[in-house]
């Protein structure tokens, strides 16, 4: 090869070489729209497809002998239908799973159509594991197991969260695994209302079944509506009239709950008996004095020893102009007439909690109250999301502010275990509950010997 040519083609693999490193470079110029990032819009991040996705466990019916699942797909799915098997350590569990049809709900939401399917399974064996799938036949979930209850009052644990409501992605979703990390085999999950911000938006609800995950579909969950479970207006943004909001349209095909409620009530407001415990859930939005009747029945004729309330708006307030003396004239004197034990809440912000408290109707400012030697229950206002108020003055034994917090609650015979942590795991604030018969219950407090988190003053405004 003569050297001229030499020189060319070593000029071609140096400019080839430099074209390649040329290409390869990092593209640093600003305002290149080809290059920056873009957020994924939410009607494609929440898109539904044919696969099931937003799995929730919950009852409406007996907790040892029933389980209800509820999902959602696109509007391309028409046969609805879960298998269910008892869990074996194998795979041939899949031989003997039966086949249970599903009923369907249309759903109309601002990013588009979707369909919710449910399922109720029945004829269950109590205390046993259960393994489970959801699917149209073809496109399927993943196997997952629950857990039947007991028919009989055994000790078992629950896990309580105040409201979740605000950046549920971002803020809400460690909170709700550091719980599951804490208490794996806690029974279920209950949420006092406020799970979102704005409910026509398909996106928040898209978030919240995002932070919890295969969580939601092995922990079945409870849960009562929040004011912001009611919306002002329709998803095309047409306004309803005034004071006549309504139940957010995710509300009762997002969950199977009872419909053992007043009419008109059917899966707000509810009640359910698990292991010992009867559980009555309260909705704050609507029909007070309704409710106060239909809670007196339920409580008048309830077998259990323990009895817990959740409820969104709270008796006592933890938070600054806020009180709902209608609430707490109307339901407080049925807590105290039946010894409701504990009564778990939402709403405000932060946190507070009671000693044992009984009924007075024109003093709750100053935190004295009527000790009726028949009553005491305790009061907890919480907040797991990361949207915070000032604190009022309200004599609370434990108080928080800007803190997010879930609660384990453990009952075992007799006794009643609460334990409040933070989300980092922390132990903020913790009592027993002690029956003894015929008089108020045994309040023995466990608080930490750690400061509480509050603000060196409240802001204004």
């Amino acid at each position: 090869m003569s050297r001229r040519l030499k020189l060319l083609c070593g000029l071609l693999t140096a400019i080839g070489v430099a074209g390649v490193l040329y290409l390869a470079r990092p593209i640093t110029s600003q305002g290149d729209s080809e290059t920056e990032p873009k957020e994924v819009p939410a009607e494609i991040l929440y898109k539904p497809t044919a696969v099931p996705d937003r799995i929730i466990l919950t009852w409406k019916g007996d907790v040892a002998t029933t389980q209800a699942v509820t999902w959602r797909t696109d509007t391309t799915v028409k046969t609805p239908v879960a298998e269910i098997a008892e869990a074996e350590a194998g795979p041939w569990f899949v031989t003997k799973a039966k086949k249970f049809e599903g009923t369907t709900t249309p759903l109309e939401t601002d990013l588009g159509p979707s369909l919710y399917h449910s399922v109720d399974f029945t004829g269950l064996t109590p205390n046993t594991l259960y393994v489970y799938r959801v699917g149209d036949g073809v496109n399927w979930s993943s196997w997952t197991h629950f857990r039947t209850a007991s028919p009989d009052a055994e000790p078992f644990s629950f896990i309580y969260f105040g409201d979740a409501q605000n950046a549920l992605k971002a803020h809400w979703a460690r909170v709700i695994r550091e719980a599951y990390s804490d208490a794996p085999d806690a029974k279920f999950m209950l949420h006092a209302g406020d799970l979102v911000n704005v409910p026509i938006r398909d996106a928040e609800w898209g978030e919240w079944n995002q932070a919890g995950g295969w969580v939601n579909g092995m922990i079945p969950s409870i849960a009562i509506p929040g004011n912001h479970e009611y919306a002002k207006e329709d998803i095309y943004g047409n306004k309803y009239p005034i004071g006549r909001r309504r139940l957010a349209p995710h509300w009762r095909p997002s969950f199977a709950f009872p419909d053992n409620g007043p009419p008109g009530q059917e899966e707000a407001v509810y009640w359910l008996d698990f292991q010992g415990l009867r559980i009555v859930c309260l909705n704050t939005n609507d029909k007070i004095a309704e409710q106060a009747a239909w809670m007196d029945e339920v409580l008048t004729d309830n077998p259990n020893k323990w009895t817990i309330v959740t409820q969104h708006a709270p008796i006592y307030s933890a938070s600054r102009r806020r009180d709902n003396p209608q609430i707490r004239n109307a339901w407080q004197p049925v807590f105290d007439k039946h010894r409701v034990d504990l009564v778990l809440q939402g709403h405000d912000h932060s946190y507070g909690r009671t000693g044992l408290m009984g009924f007075e109707q024109e003093n709750t400012s100053t935190g004295i109250n009527v000790r009726n030697p028949k009553a005491g229950t305790v009061y907890v206002v919480s907040v797991s999301g990361p949207k915070m108020y000032d604190r009022n003055e309200f004599p609370f034994v434990r108080r928080a502010e800007d803190t997010q917090l879930y609660q384990v609650i453990s009952i075992d015979g007799d006794e009643l275990r609460y334990d409040a942590r933070t989300a980092t795991g922390e132990l903020y604030d913790a009592f027993t509950i002690k029956k003894r018969d015929g008089q108020v219950n045994e309040l023995i407090e466990r608080v930490p010997d750690t400061p509480q988190r509050m603000r060196p003053a409240s802001r204004e405004g």
